[in-house]
């Protein structure tokens, strides 16, 4: 028997309509890594926020370190010792990455001061542990996503915490920033902490966790050793079904050409030149870094093009904003939808249509009436779970969230989709639902850029795939001659063995 630091049982939680837990449970063990594991909308995050103290439960106990608790906010549960990373970033842009970790526990002389020096020196270390190069009085607005993904797991590390709650923490990381976390994840079970690692990613549960809990529909469906379950039964437990391919790719002929990019240039983008065919999806492969996303705001009018040509069925485009880039048939999904895609204070219909009201206006005036079919075709197509269209997106699973992005930008009946990251932090049955969705949309001659870092699913999902670094297109392979080790030694600069 492993010694069990937390203790969560029979958990029951409902909203009004909705019953989003009903007798949840899960375990933590010392030294040990338990995955929470479930689709979205299983009930991961919110037992998570019930035992942090962010909602209070209807029935169920939790017990921590041998007695029961009933934490009142998440201040007192980091105050015991449990410290959480949380899927999306909660730093403030204008602070240092120092003043972020150590917000509102700043380090003091002893005459009152904030000890500025002392402060960065221990921010230092805790980026040193991560092997994080960059200094620790860099403004978080000049961090990339990934970067500030990293600044919240060395704020969580700074306390000194017995269970740690990762949620989704290598979405955004490269391969060499995931490989550090789990050296530091190796590091923190030596220390006997507990660790709940959640993510869709599985081949990271079979590398890192001891153990897995699978919730689905907000229940309790089992409690496995990683080492006794293989991918395709955890997948089964997760979604209640076998999924028979993980990338349903559709063979099809290209069409004619669409889009010919010629020696672009912008910010991060140096001389850049592809072509891209009707109804192909071209996979954009690379590592962090690389120039991937700029290139993509380039094309679409969100960040300047300094040199080069862009050509859409033969017609020179200038792209000067994005509202240019949706007038010329692109659109953009960011990788960051609720930074870029979506205003979470909004409804599920208010954001689905907000960039394509001229579809719905007539004399001045909107035709509520459309509009309103339109979102609830989407919502059934893309099998959003919602109680409705009306529903304030922000309460919304995260993998809806990107469902209705997708279908945001395909309401204004685009030429070129350009999908940046399109499933971070969607679970393996809603993955399945975007790809087919892809497909459809491929069929039916949608043009698709898709930058991913994850390379399984582009070299699954695409018909041709580029590979760029330094802000350039350093390789490109057909979808027969890809691998996995190709990509990785075109992303570095090096020659694949």
């Amino acid at each position: 028997m492993h010694n069990e630091l937390l203790k969560i049982s029979a958990i029951d939680k409902s909203f009004p309509g909705v019953k989003a837990l009903s007798n949840a449970c899960l375990s933590v063990y010392a030294g040990r890594v338990m995955a929470l594991m479930g689709e979205n909308g299983a009930g991961k995050s919110t037992l998570m926020k019930v035992l942090t103290g962010i909602y209070s439960k209807d029935a169920g106990s939790i017990e921590y370190l041998g007695r029961e608790v009933c934490f009142k906010n998440p201040k007192h549960s980091q105050e015991a010792g449990i410290s959480i990373i949380h899927q999306e970033l909660n730093l403030v842009g204008n602070l240092t990455i120092a003043e972020n970790i150590f917000l509102g526990r700043e380090f003091r002389t002893p005459w009152g001061a904030v000890d500025w020096r002392k402060m960065k020196a221990e921010a230092d270390k805790l980026l040193a542990r991560l092997n994080i190069k960059y200094a620790s009085d860099r403004l978080c607005s000049e961090l990339a996503i990934g970067e500030q993904q990293m600044v919240e797991i060395a704020k969580a590390l700074s306390f000194d915490a017995k269970v740690i709650i990762m949620d989704e923490p290598t979405d955004a990381l490269t391969d060499t920033e995931t490989a550090a976390l789990f050296k530091i994840i190796r590091e923190l079970k030596a220390q006997n902490c507990g660790i709940v690692y959640i993510s869709h990613r599985l081949k990271e549960i079979f590398e890192i966790c001891d153990d897995v809990t699978v919730l689905r529909d907000g229940q309790f469906i089992g409690e496995r050793q990683v080492s006794e379950i293989n991918e395709d039964q955890l997948i089964e437990m997760m979604v209640g079904r076998c999924l028979e391919e993980q990338y349903p790719h559709l063979e099809q002929a290209p069409g004619e050409l669409l889009l010919e990019v010629e020696n672009v240039c912008g910010p991060g983008v140096d001389k850049v030149s592809f072509k891209l065919h009707k109804g192909e999806i071209l996979g954009i492969s690379g590592l962090m870094g690389a120039g991937r996303t700029e290139l993509m705001k380039v094309l679409y009018g969100a960040l300047p093009k300094t040199a080069g040509v862009i050509r859409l069925n033969g017609r020179t485009l200038d792209n000067r904003c994005p509202q240019d880039g949706l007038n010329s048939g692109i659109v953009y999904i960011s990788e960051d939808r609720k930074g870029d895609g979506l205003i979470l204070g909004m409804s599920v219909k208010e954001n689905m249509s907000l960039t394509s009201l001229e579809y719905f206006s007539k004399g001045g005036s909107l035709r509520h009436q459309a509009e309103q079919m339109a979102v609830d075709d989407f919502i059934l197509m893309f099998n959003i779970k919602t109680p409705g269209r009306d529903q304030q997106i922000g309460l919304l699973s995260g993998g809806n969230q990107q469902k209705v992005a997708i279908a945001k930008g395909l309401m204004t009946r685009p030429n070129v989709l350009i999908l940046d990251e399109p499933t971070r932090g969607v679970d393996v049955g809603a993955k399945k639902e975007i790809y087919q969705l892809i497909n459809e949309f491929k069929k039916d001659g949608l043009s698709i850029l898709m930058v991913s870092s994850d390379m399984p699913e582009v070299l699954g999902m695409s018909d041709r795939i580029l590979v760029m670094g330094g802000g350039q297109i350093r390789a490109e392979f057909s979808r027969a001659e890809a691998t996995q080790e190709k990509l990785l030694a075109a992303a570095i600069g090096k020659s694949a063995v």
